[in-house]
């Protein structure tokens, strides 16, 4: 069966379908990653996205059990080259196309994908319609100029009340604003005793948990339209060592003073080279944003430039000058991805340790 991706621009797709037959609208983005689709798909960042994946076979190892980043995606539409449809893997137990379907979100395949991705690149990302090919393009077209998308993916994906995750080890509470589950996974790892609270969670209820440590996590979304979280930031952060990942940086940045803007067309893929400038050491890094901070307003701030993106020089870590607090604008957990930043979990822990000695 024939589907169409239209964007605003008035480019026309016409592929094959497959997944959910429903239509959607989103913010057409791209991928760059070869592997880790179903990762990307049940990453609550990319909420209300329609994502375009450059490698040209997906779907050849099926979904497993195991490699969920989410309960239920969020994601809009998926587009591919071709999607496999009899996947082979021993951890295999649904094909793409069955996934999808299964919850909902409709994927279309067969069209140019190194096509869409040029005119991404060159225009910045675009608003976009996955529907049925009876659909006028004309009219979706003059829909899309006009629809204004939804700003509140933040809370559309965080948890709506607090839960916890138990360990021995010491209490970390994580706000979440559409915590992908290896943040998790790595925090248990280490034994951590978590404390996963919603976004909008005021510094006087994360206090009360008498937390060792603070995780700000990845989410979607522009981080101006969550400054109802930046007063809690500002607070804990002198009293508890701090720790936050891609959005988390974002916001991190916003409540010490620092600004943020949106990428033409963001990073998002699985090879991003990051250059930590106080060791000179390049890790390749997981990436899923499309802001970024700006590297100017932090000059004037109580922060410090920790790191860098080595393809356009943006920021991608700072560190507060006088308290234990520190951020990435990478994700250290991967999932999908290298492990070459997991070290900064490790200095997370050390500094909570190093906090307790000195009575933080």
């Amino acid at each position: 069966m024939k589907r169409q991706l239209i964007l605003e621009d008035g480019t026309v797709f016409i592929g094959e379908a497959f997944g959910s037959d429903i239509d959607k609208v989103g913010e057409v983005v791209f991928n760059t990653g070869m592997t880790g689709y179903q990762e990307i798909l049940t990453d609550p960042s990319y909420c209300g996205q329609i994502v375009t994946l450059t490698y040209p076979l997906i779907g050849n190892y099926g979904i497993n059990r195991d490699d969920f980043e989410s309960v239920s995606p969020a994601v809009a539409g998926f587009v591919v080259k071709e999607a496999a449809e009899f996947p082979s893997n021993w951890r295999n137990q649904l094909s793409l196309d069955e996934f999808l379907k299964n919850k909902n979100i409709p994927g279309i395949s067969g069209i140019d994908t190194r096509k869409l991705t040029r005119i991404i690149r060159q225009h910045g990302t675009l608003k976009g319609a996955i529907c049925s090919i009876e659909k006028n393009a004309e009219e979706i077209i003059s829909q899309l100029k006009a629809t204004v998308l939804p700003a509140d993916q933040v809370k559309r994906v965080s948890t709506k009340s607090a839960y916890f995750s138990p360990g021995r080890g010491p209490r970390v509470v994580l706000v979440d604003y559409g915590m992908k589950h290896g943040i998790l996974r790595e925090l248990n790892n280490r034994n951590c005793d978590v404390v996963v609270v919603p976004y909008n969670v005021t510094a006087e209820e994360v206090l009360s948990f008498h937390p060792d440590g603070i995780m700000l996590s990845n989410g979607p979304g522009d981080p101006k339209t969550v400054t109802q979280t930046l007063e809690m930031i500002q607070t804990v952060q002198k009293e508890v060592p701090l720790f936050g990942i891609c959005l988390g940086h974002q916001l991190f940045a916003l409540a010490n003073g620092a600004d943020t803007e949106k990428l033409k067309f963001g990073h998002r893929g699985s090879n991003h080279p990051v250059k930590d400038l106080r060791t000179g050491k390049v890790s390749l890094t997981s990436q899923n944003h499309g802001y970024t901070v700006d590297t100017e307003s932090v000059v004037n701030t109580e922060l410090e430039i920790t790191h860098v993106a080595l393809n356009d020089g943006t920021v991608e870590g700072l560190r507060h000058k006088q308290y234990p607090a520190f951020t990435v604008q990478y994700h250290p957990e991967a999932s999908p991805g290298p492990e070459d930043a997991n070290y900064l979990f490790d200095e997370f822990m050390q500094m909570i340790e190093a906090s307790k000695k000195v009575g933080i």
